[in-house]
């Protein structure tokens, strides 16, 4: 079952939203060689708490940390331990955040220290899809305009979009329906409605779409071991279209003006 929030239930989502996305600007500056995942991640967990929320990701299905933490060739939920990061690697930070029983959800791939073409390429086209995707959010749409036209954009680029994964509604809880695939044609899927808030999150590979599990349980790699990159915010439908709730105050405040006074981000 979807469930459309009210107001009320929005305004409680922002604030969430807005934990996770402070938080993980404080994760940005530590992203360099030589500190570990697991360094990262008790950073991760110190600034969640610090403002009062609950890392969403910490103890979920037994998962042991506060963020995922995916390097290179890892798509998503990678186990933060003790490896380091080296010149030239990609980290996936996946971080999470429950606030007063609500929860955000936000993915950001950064470079660790001067990476290859290829990988800045990835992640550019990677973020860029996420943003070709949240623009195709507005009531009267369907889910499936948000994964057509992030399918459209990465493919014209040369990458291909995971399709073993994808994302999901969000709210009391971290998953919620609908489902919300990276991929399909446009105009299938559940309507688009006023209250709705999804979980988008493009998942973009240099090589083969397909992906596989490691021993671990938890950690998806590509098939191929070529890289992967992901970008996720959290997007409430809207009264003409989309608000991102997973912005910093400064840059929420920015996309607003930007947009005459409707809540959303280009």
């Amino acid at each position: 079952m979807i469930n459309c929030k009210s107001e009320r239930e929005l305004a409680k989502m922002r604030l969430s939203g807005r934990v996770t996305a402070r938080a993980l600007e404080a994760l940005k500056p530590l992203v360099q060689p030589g500190i570990s995942t697991k360094e990262i991640d008790a950073a991760a967990e110190r600034e969640i708490r610090g403002m009062g929320a609950e890392p969403a990701f910490l103890g979920y299905h037994g998962f042991t940390g506060s963020i995922c933490a995916s390097v290179n060739d890892e798509v998503v939920h990678g186990i933060p331990g003790s490896r380091k990061l080296r010149e030239g690697d990609i980290l996936k930070i996946d971080i999470g955040a429950v606030a007063d029983g609500w929860y955000s959800d936000m993915a950001y791939t950064l470079p660790v220290g001067r990476v290859s073409a290829e990988a800045s390429k990835l992640i550019e086209v990677t973020q860029a899809s996420l943003y070709e995707g949240i623009r195709a959010v507005r009531p009267g749409g369907h889910v499936s305009d948000v994964g057509s036209a992030v399918q459209a954009y990465v493919e014209r680029h040369g990458f291909a979009v995971v399709r073993a994964l994808v994302g999901h509604g969000v709210g009391k809880h971290l998953h919620e329906d609908p489902a919300v695939p990276n991929f399909g044609r446009k105009g299938g899927g559940a309507p688009l409605k006023r209250g709705m808030v999804l979980a988008i999150e493009p998942m973009v590979n240099a090589g083969t779409f397909e992906v596989r599990t490691k021993d671990d349980q938890w950690t998806v790699v590509t098939a191929d071991g070529s890289l992967s990159a992901h970008f996720e915010h959290t997007v409430a439908v809207v009264d003409g279209g989309y608000e991102i709730l997973t912005l910093p105050e400064t840059q929420a405040e920015v996309a607003t003006a930007a947009v005459g006074g409707t809540r959303g981000a280009t």
